[in-house]
């Protein structure tokens, strides 16, 4: 896919959708192209207008056989937004005064707005005109604007031109219709570009949008100077829905939020809420870069994208306040839900291998521990070699539709051993980490084993060792001062550590700040061939 030029007219009762897929033949096959709950009015290859003999439409598909190498493809479809209840494709929030139209595309709506191959790696540049009443005064869709105004022969309605220049898979695809007034206000990147910032709201709200707004601004400050990205588009914008199926979505330069999610006012809202609004828009902004600018291959990656995407925002507000308050926080969340998503019938892989419904991949097992995985790289690389392996992941994948294999690999160019992390990936259940440590007065070393094992989950190959980075420190038992430190990697069943020149035995702290998604069991002191526990 090239380019798609959509044109959406909204009326009293359905909406028209005149789309023009310019397309390249990448392999030998029939055309085919998914489209749910569309009426089809007319489609033209190439200039000729198609007949029900020239193409073949079933359940979910319209597929076009002998297409040529290289078409422009012209569709006109009717839908009904104002009575699509599922919150998917274009539908209607809200009612009477209150009415607004909205898109949720992620993971698989835009096939309720026009007949598409629907799947995220066919990336293509989208120009988006929309044309409504103009009780309906706000027309918003991804890009850049190009031009608004009447439309020549009904003085009552109205258009805006809208255009991407940025290649985006369907999913990214949003627009609005609405009635909402607009928070303004603006950033200059570390590149130099100034960028219009909209935070868009019911007029009742819009007093409510300045934090989300000063958490925007600082979410583009923090990811240039701790990842090197600037934002790309003049405008970002933000606009809150009350009827949304989604916390947010970071469709291309806008981003749609349950109201939830945006609002927040100093009198009305408490700390934690408020801080949660930070997180959440922060976490809707690093996507322009790990999930949009890079985006996944097929759902099955969608751990990618989330994960390292989660991982972004912790560390953003891990810099918004105590560190480790945030750490603390992030690990209460992961052991509450996703230790016993994974103790139970539905554990399941970071990246599972097959689905019945796709919108039963978005649990915390894909998103939280996706993000440990993540975490853990980092921990194991250092501060300095993962910002260059981040680095070489948006230079080798900008622009691109990718897996977890090519975002380790990435990561791998100062230590190959990250690519052996895909097995976090592969498979489901929480480690339980044990052993037992010995000193040696005389050698005056410190022996630490550990052990590993991870229960076998049904339906899934048996187990097999991870590589586990577990921060340890050495105390002064004495002092309480840090003696030693170091990074355990525990990659086999049982694994022996030794540690030299200690002078006295020391308190062993293990899996400091939660290196890893483990269990810690105890762990035997042992003296002369006697175990005794700590």
């Amino acid at each position: 896919m090239e380019t798609v030029d959509l044109d959406i007219k909204l009326f009293e009762n359905h909406a028209q959708v005149d789309s023009t897929l310019k397309m390249v033949r990448q392999i030998a096959g029939d055309l085919v192209l998914f489209g749910e709950e569309l009426e089809l009015i007319a489609i033209t290859m190439n200039g000729k207008p198609l007949t029900a003999e020239d193409y073949q439409q079933q359940a979910g598909t319209l597929t076009i056989a002998n297409a040529p190498d290289e078409v422009v493809l012209e569709i006109q479809v009717r839908i009904c937004p104002q009575t699509n209840t599922a919150l998917e494709g274009f539908y209607m929030a809200g009612s009477g005064d209150e009415t607004m139209f909205v898109t949720q595309c992620e993971p698989e709506g835009f096939r309720k707005i026009t007949f598409y191959p629907d799947r995220p790696d066919v990336l293509a540049i989208f120009t988006t005109r929309l044309e409504a009443d103009k009780r309906y005064p706000t027309l918003l869709a991804n890009g850049n604007l190009v031009e608004a105004g009447e439309v020549a022969d009904a003085p009552d309605r109205h258009y805006a031109i809208w255009h991407d220049p940025t290649n985006k898979p369907s999913y990214l695809f949003a627009c609005v219709v609405a009635d909402l007034d607009v928070l303004t206000d603006s950033y200059t990147t570390s590149e130099g570009h100034e960028v219009l910032l909209e935070i868009y709201a019911k007029s009742a709200d819009i007093d409510k949008c300045d934090v989300g707004m000063q958490a925007l601004k600082d979410s583009m400050k923090w990811d240039e100077v701790n990842y090197g990205r600037a934002y790309d588009l003049d405008r970002y914008m933000i606009v809150a829905v009350s009827q949304f199926n989604m916390g947010a979505m970071e469709n291309k330069g806008l981003n749609i939020f349950n109201t939830a999610c945006v609002l927040s006012s100093p009198e009305t809202t408490t700390d934690s809420r408020s801080f949660s609004v930070k997180a959440i828009i922060a976490h809707e902004y690093f996507h322009n870069w790990t999930g949009n600018r890079i985006t996944c291959r097929d759902w099955f990656q969608l751990c990618l994208k989330e994960g390292f995407t989660v991982y972004r925002d912790q560390s953003f507000s891990a810099d918004q306040q105590s560190s480790a308050v945030q750490r603390i926080d992030d690990v209460a969340t992961l052991r509450a839900h996703q230790f016993a998503e994974d103790a139970g019938p539905l554990a399941h892989p970071v990246r599972p291998e097959s689905f019945v419904e796709i919108n039963n991949f978005y649990t915390t097992t894909v998103y939280e521990k996706g993000a440990e995985i993540v975490r853990m790289i980092a921990n194991t690389l250092g501060a300095e070699n993962f910002r260059k392996g981040t680095d070489e992941y948006f230079r080798r994948y900008d622009g691109q539709a990718v897996t977890v294999e090519d975002f380790l690999s990435a990561l791998s160019i100062t230590d190959s051993k990250i690519e052996s992390f895909i097995d976090w990936y592969r498979q489901p259940g929480t480690p339980m980490v044990s052993g037992h440590q010995y000193y040696d007065h005389a050698a005056q070393t410190l022996t630490i084993t550990l052990s590993q094992q991870t229960r076998h989950v049904s339906g899934f190959a048996a187990p097999k060792p991870l590589p586990i980075p577990v921060a340890t420190a050495l105390f002064d038992k004495d002092t309480g001062d840090i003696v030693a430190e170091r990074m355990l990697l525990l990659d086999q069943a049982t694994q022996t550590f030794t540690c030299e020149n200690i002078a006295r035995e020391p308190v062993v702290s293990l899996l400091r700040d939660f290196s890893a998604p483990v269990q810690l069991n105890e762990i035997i002191k042992m003296r002369f061939g006697i175990f005794a526990q700590t």
